[in-house]
């Protein structure tokens, strides 16, 4: 399993400062970024390149530049994909710096009285209560029954197709809670903590049920951890740094209250890579930090578990040829499996697992799909377009299945493969692998 770093650099704490300048002095200006940035491949514009906006920051750091509306815009306008993290010689922690600058931007109120209701309402209201979730799907939900979300850029001020990146909410059955407890199927190799999540149950409930079997096939008695909603990774992500922290607070109180020892596992990618730097996000918190960073190694992703050989061993025992899986099959890296927590090999090794299933490469596989958390919603047309090119590189492989393992990748992938008329599943890798499982 891959252990969290240590984030021995925390957050400044100068209140007056927009930006994290020590962080941004580790930028050498090699330029090997520019490839991996999905914006600079859009524009071609140094400015919207990692690099271009490190220079930006540093020269409103050093006051030679204002922080302007543009200033924002073009903080706004990134990813944070973290794709260049992965190529900096450097060690140039770019995720960490855009959530301090979005966070410090927040701070100033630069947004209109609007965005800032729609923010509060969403990061505020819905996100940190399963109530709020539940009232707000389901209002999904008949909006989409009646065809009402069409209203949506009229209502929320959102830009370009916004209706497609709205997720389709599913039946209620596969919304139920997962239980306390589900045990683990022969010999019990230790317990396994696992995050539910806020989206997750309601949107992509049969994913978390799937991971669940899959840990009890490999011998672990799984543990739900009860009235936990969110781990605050959209806010950290989205500049709402100290609802992050609270959040954060609130999820290694409730997950330690039921074991404070054994592995927390995940099957979300973004909430993960969040999970695994609390450490950071509280290090200036003398009462948590410790805490924190101990919490942040127990952290693992699903396929960590999965793929280790004795887990490997047992699951592919019980791995049958199924026909509801359709090959070739390819797998997607999400941004923040494979650049934020570098967890590259085990997902493969475990499809690799499926019997009678033959695994085609995707070109740019590590590459952003231009989901990027709530991305997708609020600028839709930079989003897709991002995503045109990995379409593509689907077409030219051949698939008719594609694996992913992030809840917005999921939703993101399913809407450009309907809208280029693809023959293609989408499906997160828990269900891939659950499909073919005995029993």
């Amino acid at each position: 399993m891959t252990e969290a770093a240590p984030h021995a650099r925390p957050f400044p704490t100068d209140a007056a400062s927009l930006v994290d300048h020590a962080r941004s002095l580790d930028c050498i200006h090699c330029g090997l970024c520019l490839t991996t940035c999905p914006t600079y491949q859009l524009t071609g514009s140094e400015t919207s390149s990692p690099r271009g906006r490190i220079h930006l920051m540093r020269a409103v750091a050093e006051e030679r530049e204002e922080p302007t509306v543009e200033f924002a815009e073009e903080m706004d306008f990134c990813l944070v994909c973290r794709h260049c993290e992965s190529v900096c010689p450097a060690g140039v922690e770019f995720g960490a710096m855009m959530e301090f600058t979005r966070g410090k931007l927040e701070e100033t109120g630069t947004r209109g009285p609007l965005a800032r209701l729609v923010r509060w309402i969403g990061f505020r209201r819905i996100l940190p209560s399963r109530a709020g979730l539940k009232l707000a799907v389901g209002g999904l939900a008949l909006a989409q029954r009646l065809g009402l979300t069409r209203l949506a850029p009229l209502v929320a001020g959102l830009r370009g197709e916004v209706t497609a990146a709205l997720p389709p909410v599913p039946p209620r059955r596969e919304r139920r809670p997962l239980p306390a407890v589900t045990p683990a199927r022969g010999a019990s190799r230790g317990r396994a903590l696992v995050l539910e999540g806020c989206v997750m149950p309601e949107l992509f409930g049969r994913v978390n049920h799937a991971e669940a079997r899959l840990l009890a096939a490999a011998g672990f008695e799984t543990m739900s951890v009860p009235k936990h909603v969110c781990c605050g990774a959209l806010h950290a992500h989205n500049g709402e740094l100290e609802q992050a922290r609270e959040l954060a607070r609130s999820t290694i109180e409730r997950f330690d209250a039921v074991d404070d020892s054994c592995p927390v596992v995940l099957d979300s990618a973004g909430c993960g890579a969040h999970m695994r730097e609390y450490g950071r996000l509280l290090a200036n918190d003398p009462a948590w930090a410790a805490r924190a960073e101990a919490f942040g190694r127990r952290v693992v992703d699903m396929s960590e578990v999965l793929a280790a050989p004795e887990s490997l061993e047992r699951l592919a025992s019980r791995l049958r040829e199924t026909t509801s899986l359709r090959g070739p099959i390819t797998w997607d890296a999400p941004c923040h499996l494979c650049h934020g927590q570098q967890v590259r090999s085990q997902p493969l090794a475990l499809l690799d697992a499926l019997p009678g299933v033959e695994r085609v490469a995707l070109e740019g596989a590590e590459s952003c799909c231009g989901s990027a958390g709530i991305y997708s919603v609020l600028r839709p047309s930079d989003s897709l377009e991002v995503l045109e090119p990995k379409l593509e590189a689907l077409r030219r492989s051949g698939a008719r299945t594609l694996v992913t393992a992030n809840p917005g990748c999921h939703q993101q992938w399913q809407v450009g493969v309907r809208r280029a008329g693809l023959d293609v599943e989408v499906v997160h890798l828990a269900e891939a692998l659950d499909r073919a499982l005995e029993g």
